[in-house]
């Protein structure tokens, strides 16, 4: 009866720790992944300060020449984001005014394509990570009870092969509490999902 309890209560905790342990697999990869959207995005929003960088400079070299056509000119180069924060720099007058910001990428209406997206993915892919490793210690934790609970199985089966019934009482007993042990153990850890 004892043998045929534990080895259930074993087959549980061997099923619990496969699904701990398909959930966390799952939960890491998809980090990894958000991982990758978030680098890609990056680099998108790295290529719009380059570009709005280089736009700027063309315009500074132009504002410094005194070519008010050619200013213009660039002025309309300008992708529209990086022009609400390019107005917002000029309202600050940074030609007279020493405590104005250096540029227009300084300012916080500066916002380049991808950057937000990328810290959004970055901080998902956190999360996946942190609820993968949670994961991976539960199904450790039911891996762990499954060997407790084999040495249940094997202190029980030896018990019977002792002449001496104090021996196989011992045995049976160290068995129980491991067997109780085991239990609590059980108890205490989340449920798999049984979908």
């Amino acid at each position: 009866m004892l043998l045929s309890l534990v080895a259930i209560i074993a087959a549980w905790s061997g099923y619990a720790a496969a699904k701990f342990s398909t959930e966390s697999s799952l939960d890491l990869s998809g980090a990894s992944a958000l991982h990758t959207e978030a680098s890609e995005a990056a680099q998108g929003s790295l290529t719009y300060r380059v570009g709005d960088a280089i736009t700027f400079n063309a315009w500074l070299g132009t504002h410094t020449a005194g070519d008010k056509q050619a200013e213009a000119v660039a002025i309309k180069r300008f992708r529209p984001g990086f022009r609400v924060a390019f107005d917002a720099w000029i309202a600050t007058r940074p030609f007279t005014n020493p405590k104005a910001p250096p540029g227009p990428q300084s300012m916080p209406q500066y916002h380049p394509p991808g950057q937000a997206e990328s810290v959004r993915l970055d901080a998902d892919a956190v999360q996946h990570f942190k609820a993968g490793e949670h994961a991976a210690s539960i199904s450790d934790d039911y891996v762990r009870t499954a060997v407790i609970l084999a040495s249940v199985l094997f202190l029980v089966g030896i018990s019977s092969h002792f002449p001496l019934r104090g021996v196989r009482i011992g045995l049976i007993s160290v068995g129980a509490v491991l067997l109780v042990f085991a239990l609590v153990h059980i108890v205490t850890l989340p449920r798999p999902a049984l979908s």
